[in-house]
């Protein structure tokens, strides 16, 4: 009897939610930054991929969308969005898309995420400025605009995100980053996709593959 109860005490352990979590890849924590004029609402079908995969994700809204205030006050709405959601001491990736690329490098950079952040992959991101920059007013645009004291600031600092995995996205067919090789970043893994126009990158079925592989890569390595 002794040795039948030890028999049904191990398969029912072997069956138990402790036993199976055991074996379970650890799932990742992503926050994406929306562009100029956009909100949290252009992640949508990303993040239900991801959601459905069992990352958890943060997607927020921030403002004023047109950045009139400057990209700085953005990053930090960033940050305070991230450590409401998780704490301070929480691990996460990014992917940001246009501006979202810029309001990240200075969150990470110059706020502290560096510290925190996995990854970052930005998507059509003007590293080095935007010539259509001098169509529109306000602060966060003359910070996009080619050469600009905001984008020598990211450049000079961009050492802090040594320990940070960085790709970027771009299109030849972008008419919002102009010139396109401006979403090239020169410490970045850099991939050129053929999206039609400069909000559709982050649909491109290759750009969320390739999201959905560095997380779940992330995850199985326990990061």
């Amino acid at each position: 009897m002794k040795r039948f109860n030890q028999i049904c005490g191990f398969l029912l352990a072997s069956l138990s939610p402790q036993a199976s979590s055991a074996s379970e890849v650890k799932k990742e924590r992503v926050v994406m930054v929306h562009g100029i004029f956009q909100s949290g609402h252009s992640f949508y079908p990303l993040k239900k991929r991801l959601e459905k995969a069992g990352h958890d994700c943060l997607v927020p809204s921030l403002k004023p969308a047109d950045a009139r205030s400057g990209i700085e006050t953005l990053a930090d709405q960033l940050r305070l969005a991230i450590e409401k959601k998780w704490g301070k001491d929480a691990d996460f990736h990014i992917v940001a898309h246009s501006m979202g690329g810029l309001i990240s490098r200075y969150y990470l950079q110059e706020l502290g995420g560096h510290e925190h952040c996995h990854s970052l992959i930005t998507l059509a991101t003007p590293h080095h400025g935007t010539t259509a920059a001098y169509l529109y007013p306000g602060k966060g645009a003359l910070q996009m605009r080619p050469k600009s004291e905001f984008l020598q600031q990211l450049e000079s600092s961009e050492d802090r995100l040594a320990k940070v995995t960085l790709i970027s996205y771009r299109t030849p067919l972008d008419l919002i980053i102009v010139p396109s090789s401006s979403s090239h970043w020169d410490v970045a893994k850099n991939h050129k996709v053929w999206a039609p126009a400069h909000p559709l990158v982050l649909h491109t079925p290759r750009v969320q593959r390739h999201i959905i592989n560095l997380l779940e890569t992330s995850a199985e390595n326990g990061h």
